[in-house]
């Protein structure tokens, strides 16, 4: 494979082309100078779901037809996991031995840990957007080859281009989708220094290798906001606050604009999202119905010993799909079968989380969950239901919002970070934009409404970013827009 062009900038491209590649979905626009226009993604629907999925062949699917693909080949189907072969070695030299006579001489199997799962049919990828800037994530192992991050990103890049290829061929552009502005958070998710430049340099490479020859880089907040300006141009003169809340982080900028004349004043961004709010869910709702806080009895040596039942081993497993798989060991299997002999009351819980485990449920109950979140957006209380495991729990919005009280906490506390920066009170702000998936948390838009009271306005949460980075492009503007200066829209 050859390495990619290097980003360049736009210049005299016509059309604008917008690329939202997002943690949980994406999006796609071109912005022709006067009309800003969405890209059909998956069928007649501009939103994708940002998935990969790569079979026993190293086939690839994306989008909705990933999930579908690894629901059919995995929901249900019993997990078991091999020990890994590594090899042979020698367990004697067959030279002759105290007795007189020579030693037979032998060789021994040498086994890995037990993460073998030899009927898995394929893996599917989500939330890769993530582990971009984590420098010490290079490669993921799918069966017993290592994929780089970014050849798990190229296939959603790629079939976002071919989706713009066809709408500029509808609109008589004959330009193709060789350029593009790419949306990135203010910052990924990634503890080192440079952990932003390593994932623009990851982005930048899966983007070259998807056809986009030229490429702009753009603060997604900061799309947001040029998305709205577009959409309302009589807009008198104000200092604006834009909420980008999504699926694995939140972003905010603030910014002041006269006319089609915008400063950015503030950006700032932390690793919270939708994401989190599930592992929240997960935790508070599933985790108790799993067995977490039971007591569990047996025997030792010279009596019998009772402990709570070591649920903490298996929590960080069960809150990554992706990897809960290996939760098919000994180690973690034989202490539930022991629990589940009990036949206490709570054996019924651990029967729970045995089915969860053996039958690959993972995925199906984190999808529940996040269903349970979007119901309890619209109604005040909802049904979790996954009948594979024999769960039907009501939960209250009043409930939800105890549950991630502390993630609403970090929520607020961003956002006074961000009039922090940018030097001036709540009060100073004259309008505030909401936007991405995890804005419509009713309690996240109580926050807001509090701090900015009658102030507070939703815009297009799932393809504002998209239209402004279309915009964006075709303005000129790219990477070097700093938090000083003013630009013109």
């Amino acid at each position: 494979m050859t390495n990619p062009p290097s980003p360049q900038p736009s210049t005299d491209i016509g059309i604008g082309i917008g690329i939202d590649y997002g943690t949980s979905n994406s999006a796609a626009a071109v912005f022709d100078g006067n009309t800003v226009t969405l890209v059909p993604l998956e069928g007649d629907i501009t939103i994708m779901p940002s998935a990969t999925y790569v079979d026993r062949r190293f086939q690839i699917t994306t989008g909705q037809a990933a999930i579908d693909a690894y629901i059919a080949s995995n929901s249900g189907r019993k997990v078991e996991l091999s020990a890994e072969y590594l090899g042979e070695g020698r367990t004697s030299t067959g030279q002759v031995g105290e007795t007189g006579l020579p030693e037979e001489a032998g060789t021994e199997k040498f086994f890995g840990q037990s993460f073998v799962d030899a009927g898995e049919k394929g893996r599917l990828f989500r939330g890769v957007k993530r582990l971009l800037g984590d420098a010490s994530v290079a490669r993921l192992m799918v069966f017993d080859r290592p994929f780089r991050l970014v050849a798990l990103v190229t296939p959603l890049l790629l079939r976002i281009g071919q989706a713009l290829s066809t709408t500029l061929k509808s609109m008589s552009r004959d330009s193709g989708a060789r350029h593009a502005c790419i949306g990135h958070p203010v910052n990924f998710e990634g503890r080192a220094e440079s952990h932003n430049q390593v994932a623009l340099e990851r982005l930048s490479e899966a983007c070259g290798y998807a056809g986009f020859e030229r490429q702009r880089f753009f603060p997604e907040p900061i799309a947001a906001a040029i998305s709205y300006l577009f959409d309302f141009p009589q807009l008198s003169s104000r200092t604006m606050l834009a909420v980008d809340f999504g699926g694995g982080t939140l972003d905010l900028c603030l910014l002041r604009h006269q006319g089609e004349e915008f400063e950015v004043v503030a950006t700032h961004g932390v690793g919270l999202g939708g994401d989190h709010i599930d592992q929240e869910l997960f935790r508070a709702v599933l985790f108790p119905l799993l067995g977490k806080g039971e007591r569990f009895r047996r025997k030792g040596e010279d009596r019998e010993i009772e402990t709570l039942f070591p649920f903490e081993e298996y929590e960080d497993l069960l809150l990554n799909w992706a990897v809960s798989y290996r939760l098919n060991q000994n180690r973690f299997t034989t202490p539930v079968m022991q629990r589940i002999e009990q036949g206490d009351a709570a054996a019924v819980k651990f029967r729970r989380l045995y089915e969860l485990i053996k039958n690959n449920y993972s995925y199906l109950a984190f999808q529940a969950i996040k269903d349970l979140k979007a119901m309890l957006s619209e109604q005040q209380e909802a049904h979790l239901d996954i009948p594979e495991i024999d769960v039907d729990v009501v939960l209250k919005r009043s409930e939800f919002e105890l549950i991630i009280a502390d993630l609403l906490k970090a929520f607020e506390a961003a956002v006074q970070d961000t009039l922090e920066l940018a030097g001036i009170g709540a009060d100073q702000v004259e309008l505030v934009i909401r936007t991405g998936g995890s804005s419509l948390i009713p309690a996240v838009k109580t926050i807001l409404d509090r701090m900015f009271p009658g102030k507070v306005i939703e815009h297009d949460p799932f393809t504002s970013v998209a239209a402004g980075l279309a915009i964006a492009e075709f303005r000129g503007l790219g990477a070097s827009l700093s938090v000083a200066g003013s630009r013109k829209l």
